[in-house]
């Protein structure tokens, strides 16, 4: 009966000496192992025969069966024949419960590979019967085997992030108010076929935050960048610039054109304020032809649009909203540039008709402002246009690291929820 057990319980090194049933739902399962001799773990000798003594020892393995199961290892403890060993008493080992440990490797490696799927700890330790602890210290030794430098890349995004909410505590030992950092940046491999999306993660979202993290990287690393994506940031532009001299920095075009609709819907709303001294409201036309008014030229059929410019003409005798949503198409027309091939006079052509444009409502300050800013990130803006790289890969990792937040129900702690992002993927990158 024994024999049979110990096949089924399979545990390598292991035989059961007896199985019994403690009440109706608890099992208490004896085993020994196999080995008749050990070595002492400080001179080496062998030694067998009868032992100094037994004592029994409760260890965690992986669940068996519906009702639950206590497992006892029966360890033999000896007495080291030499006289000048300093042992003097040890107990037998095995690779499978690691001296100090109270649960089983393999059940530590299911742990692992729970883990590896983004489940929240809670829910992977009441799945197994051990404790949160035990879930989160085979996970952090699994991830303090992560490589250190990650993999080289050509093509680098950077972005920010949100950690937690803001809040502040009151510090008993500085008698000041503190305020942990809410933000993270991460830096992602833009390339697909490199595999690895997630490179790194920093707290914070400055220009010391980024610097820290490439410098931390070697200068081998650091001179195969040759090309960073980032948001009009001025301190994620500033940490290139000093750490990557030699990168070219490209604005993400999703955030330009946000940027051109953010203008256009300021002008709207001053424009409702000027003329009716209050908000919009759905009689209004320039709030019911909103949604038009952001929306793409060539996504409009031609009675969506003919509806939009004559609303706009009626409630507007200024032209101040039909010019902000022209600049904005123009702003567009521009961008698209990239996706024919970025070519040098169609760079040129679109961005003098932009301006050209612009300079037409000197007297709206929102378009102005937007000029402005065009001409600022023109370096980049150009880059972009030639280059056509944009920072979505980012923008997808970020919302992997908000679903593993998520998941795991909020973090106290930065280092292990960083480390368990850059597992997660790795493990992606892997599968």
């Amino acid at each position: 009966m024994h024999d049979g057990t110990s096949v089924l319980f399979d545990l390598p090194g292991f035989r059961v000496v007896e199985c019994v049933e403690l009440d109706a739902g608890t099992r208490r399962l004896v085993i020994m192992q196999v080995a008749e001799e050990h070595g002492c773990p400080r001179c080496g000798v062998m030694v067998s025969g009868k032992p100094y003594d037994v004592r029994e020892s409760r260890i965690k393995d992986l669940p068996f069966g519906e009702r639950r199961l206590v497992v006892i290892w029966r360890k033999r403890r000896y007495r080291c024949p030499r006289r000048d060993c300093q042992q003097r008493l040890f107990v037998e080992r095995s690779s499978e419960v690691r001296p100090g440990r109270r649960s089983s490797e393999r059940l530590r490696r299911a742990l692992a590979r729970a883990d590896a799927q983004t489940r929240a700890y809670s829910r992977i330790a009441a799945e197994y019967g051990v404790s949160w602890w035990l879930v989160n210290d085979v996970a952090a030794r699994a991830h303090a085997k992560l490589p250190a430098e990650p993999p080289p890349v050509r093509q680098l995004g950077i972005d920010e992030t949100r950690t937690r909410r803001v809040r502040w505590h009151y510090d008993a030992v500085t008698c000041r108010w503190r305020r942990p950092e809410p933000w993270m940046t991460s830096l992602t491999n833009l390339d697909p076929a490199d595999g690895r999306a997630i490179l790194g993660l920093t707290p914070g979202r400055s220009s010391a935050a980024v610097c820290t993290w490439l410098k931390a990287r070697s200068q081998h690393w650091r001179d195969g960048i040759e090309v960073v994506a980032i948001d009009p940031c001025a301190a994620y532009a500033a940490a290139v610039r000093k750490a990557l001299p030699q990168a070219t920095i490209v604005v993400d075009h999703f955030h330009l054109v946000r940027l051109a609709n953010d203008t256009l819907t300021a002008v709207r709303r001053r424009v409702t304020w000027d003329n009716r001294d209050r908000r919009g409201r759905k009689v209004d036309p320039e709030w019911a032809n909103r949604r038009r008014l952001l929306t793409a030229r060539e996504r409009l059929s031609p009675p969506r649009f003919a509806t939009m410019w004559n609303a706009c003409i009626d409630a507007d005798p200024t032209g101040q909203i039909l010019g902000a949503w022209i600049a904005k198409e123009e702003f567009r027309a521009l961008l698209a540039t990239a996706k024919r091939g970025g070519h040098p006079h169609e760079i040129r052509d679109a961005k003098y008709r932009f301006l050209t444009w612009c300079a037409q409502f000197s007297e709206v300050p929102e378009i102005v402002t937007l000029a402005e800013t065009v001409d600022t990130w023109w370096t980049e803006i150009e880059a972009f246009c030639r280059l056509n790289i944009t920072n979505a890969r980012t923008e997808g990792s970020n919302r992997s690291i908000k679903s593993i937040k998520r998941v795991g129900c909020g973090f106290t702690n930065q280092d292990n929820y960083q480390r368990r992002i850059l597992a997660h993927a790795i493990a992606q990158a892997a599968a």
